[in-house]
């Protein structure tokens, strides 16, 4: 006999080795490494092959899915965090859907859910249902507790679209209107909403030549000096005067110029004649201008605000920033340097929308605010015994120890501005004193002596003046 002896145990390993990095690639290929969810690529073509065997008897659905505020969240608490959340989002939807249904991380904070053989879209709703409700449910993470939320768009085949591209793109423009009219809810797609979208892409193009063409107007709302009723300072509002559409709201267009960038040269537009105008008005009386988030990415603003005060020979005491909380979640180190150089130069800098961002308190400690605006969604309840008075009377308190003026906006009604008086707010902004005007009519606002609360007699709301007063539902003063 004549026997052989191989050992082949390194072989065997080294091939076992390659078998598992050869299907370790075509996982990664196919999956997002982070929650193990399908991926784009492979999310596409389970799609088309859904979309290939769909009939109106066995319909497909297709869900987009935004989570609300996580990006404040990963940016306040940092990127580990939101690692960490996004696991936790995904495993949630993953509990939420068939095993035949496929569950796939469509971008940075976007997930979409692919469901096969629907009978009608009250089977979507339960599970839109449901999958917000696990969403929603608190999540403890570092000794915090977390609520996530989300937004969903819906899309239905063959109904609404027959082709992949169309599916996306309806479910795309369903989870937009969500965003912006339901946000936390969700929507199915509707033939009308592609033509909102139309009309925004329309809005898009016509908004590149509005400035060259010379069609934004300036507006100039009055905030109300509480102890002596005159007006303290105006706040600059920038309406869209277009040719065929009149007079656009700027919650229309200021998130397609901010989206496109060109916020910037339309914001460098207003700051200039903001303050040209302004020069006119008596020493005394400032003007406030709203300042985004994306005009402080360059390398300009500084040079910018004082080229606008120089310009116009402003002094620069007279000119008032807004800022939101967006613009320091941003990029805090870098944007609380810019504004610290405004300030240097005498230009006092405002807290806008206060009460209404994930850590407003926090900022009050990095930068030293001359001024905070309580947002019109806490005013707009008062009086509220239901805890909305003492949330309101806690700022205005904060504000007096800190030494920094507040200001209270969408004052409505007479209730509104007599507990404001007594709580002892700064100032005070809204409809019921007057609405945003053109600047040929603020002349009239300065000779006004506003009705505060007080016992003067000789005291007049600008309601007996000569200015007419729109309903609020006609304001426009959103940036």
């Amino acid at each position: 006999m004549v026997g052989l002896s191989l050992d082949i145990t390194e072989q065997r390993y080294a091939e076992e080795q390659r078998q598992h990095a050869e299907a370790r690639v075509v996982y990664l290929a196919h999956h997002d490494p982070l929650t193990g969810l399908a991926n784009r690529p492979l999310f596409h073509q389970r799609l088309a092959e859904a979309l290939a065997a769909a009939t109106p008897e066995s319909k497909v659905a297709l869900l987009r899915i935004d989570l609300d505020d996580f990006k404040t969240i990963n940016d306040t608490m940092g990127h580990e965090i939101g690692d960490k959340l996004l696991r936790h989002a995904a495993d949630r939807l993953r509990g939420c859907v068939r095993q035949s249904d496929v569950v796939a991380r469509y971008g940075s904070d976007e997930f979409a859910v692919l469901l096969r053989g629907v009978s009608s879209a009250a089977e979507v709703d339960v599970l839109a249902l449901r999958l917000l409700t696990s969403l929603d449910e608190p999540i403890e993470l570092v000794n915090q507790v977390v609520v996530l939320g989300g937004s969903i768009g819906i899309s239905m085949a063959p109904e609404d679209a027959t082709l992949p591209h169309q599916l996306l793109r309806n479910a795309d423009t369903a989870l937009y209107r969500t965003k912006t009219t339901s946000r936390g809810g969700y929507q199915f797609f509707e033939p009308a909403m592609d033509t909102h979208s139309q009309d925004r892409e329309m809005l898009k193009l016509s908004l590149r030549d509005a400035l060259a063409r010379d069609e934004f107007r300036l507006f100039y709302q009055p905030l109300i000096d509480l102890k002596t009723g005159a007006v303290a300072s105006f706040e600059a509002l920038i309406r869209w005067q277009h040719p065929t559409h009149g007079l656009v709201s700027p919650a229309d267009f200021i998130p397609i110029a901010e989206e496109t960038g060109l916020i910037v040269p339309i914001g460098r537009w207003a700051l200039i004649e903001a303050c040209r105008e302004a020069a006119t008005w008596p020493d005394a009386v400032s003007v406030a201008v709203n300042l985004s988030a994306v005009q402080f990415r360059g390398t300009t603003l500084e040079a910018e605000v004082g080229h606008a005060l120089t310009n116009a020979g402003l002094a620069p005491n007279r000119l008032e920033l807004e800022v939101t909380e967006t613009l320091l979640l941003s990029d805090d180190d870098a944007n609380t340097t810019l504004l610290r150089s405004l300030r240097r130069m005498g230009v006092r800098i405002a807290m806008d929308d206060f009460g209404t961002g994930y850590s407003s308190l926090g900022y009050l400690r990095r930068f030293t605010f001359d001024k905070i605006k309580i947002d019109q969604s806490l005013i707009r309840e008062l009086p509220d015994g239901d805890g909305g008075d003492a949330i309101v009377q806690a700022i205005i308190g904060l504000g007096q120890i800190l030494g920094i003026s507040i200001t209270a906006e969408g004052v409505e009604t007479q209730a509104q501005r007599d507990l404001l008086t007594r709580m002892g707010c700064t100032q005070v902004q809204g409809y019921f004193f007057s609405p945003p005007v053109p600047a040929p009519l603020v002349p009239a606002l300065l000779n006004v002596h506003f009705d505060c609360g007080t016992d003067s007699s000789d005291a007049l709301s600008v309601n007996n003046a000569m200015l007419v007063r729109p309903t609020p539902s006609a304001d426009l003063s959103s940036r």
